[in-house]
């Protein structure tokens, strides 16, 4: 398969990437600096460019099976729409190409999953560090929602560091669900598998231990 990867030298997108080529695919990733992918292979293709640029984000598309959109952002703090204006643009391009299969990285606390990562996220990481990173992610998700794409969005719990385990939950009725750490490892091995799975197209499952 032919992935083009947004997203590819983040927290996630540094596990995609070789998890991505393990599986035998073809990644491309749009970065602004390619001396930051750790990986090295020769079915990675380096692409120079930024995920607000459309005239890149074509180029990228081009000629891909799906796309994975895991950007995220250093600070959380300050107001944003760069996630809906990258998405916005993405789509265009996706349908301008014909790819429809996108797995959208957003995370717990956009949506419905709001208040479901227990106390600590739920009453102070969300309300003073993360809120207004979520506020564009809810914009993001309408969108991805509005498209005509074979869209599957995943919500992970909040980041650890800790090893690929293989045991997670995947929760799309999240009445009475508590759902508080996921790897980084985990969370991008469950993304990979959505591009090959029917299981979730037009849900948003929150994922997680």
């Amino acid at each position: 398969m032919r992935v083009l990867i947004l997203g590819a030298t983040g927290s996630i997108g540094r596990h995609l990437v070789p998890q991505a080529l393990a599986l035998g695919d073809e990644v491309t990733a749009l970065v602004r600096d390619p001396s930051q992918l750790e990986a090295r292979h020769e079915r990675l293709r380096a692409m120079p460019g930024d995920a607000l640029d459309p005239v890149a984000v074509a180029a990228a598309v081009l000629g891909q099976d799906a796309v994975v959109f895991s950007l995220g952002r250093r600070s959380h703090r300050a107001p944003t729409t760069m996630f809906s204006d990258a998405t916005r643009i993405l789509i265009h391009a996706m349908i301008t190409h014909g790819v429809r299969r996108l797995v959208c990285v957003t995370g717990i606390g956009a949506g419905d999953s709001r208040g479901h990562g227990g106390f600590l996220y739920d009453r102070i990481v969300f309300p003073w560090i993360t809120r207004e990173t979520y506020v564009d992610k809810d914009r993001q998700e309408a969108l991805i929602r509005a498209s005509s794409l074979d869209w599957i969005i995943v919500r992970p719990a909040s980041f650890t560091n800790g090893p690929q385990r293989g045991h997670l939950r995947a929760l799309t009725n999240l009445e009475g669900v508590t759902i508080r750490s996921i790897s980084r490892a985990d969370a991008a091995a469950f993304v990979l598998a959505q591009l090959r799975s029917d299981t979730y197209i037009h849900q948003a499952p929150l994922v997680g231990y």
